[in-house]
């Protein structure tokens, strides 16, 4: 089985986002991690923007 790449995203949020994340995250039986992704996702297909087949930037100096 193929394994998928992972990037990680840090941000800083209002502690009340924070904890509205958890709660939707908890009702729907969701990582707080994969609730954002739910969420980003949504977003992007509501604003027309593909996330399949995205290959993210080379972050080497070469590339």
């Amino acid at each position: 089985m193929a394994r998928t790449k992972i990037s990680t995203l840090n941000l800083r949020i209002d502690p009340a986002i924070k904890s509205a994340v958890r709660q939707a995250a908890a009702r729907e039986h969701r990582s707080v991690a994969n609730m954002v992704e739910v969420l980003i996702r949504r977003h992007c297909d509501q604003a027309g923007i593909s996330t399949t087949g995205i290959e993210p930037k080379s972050e080497t100096a070469d590339g």
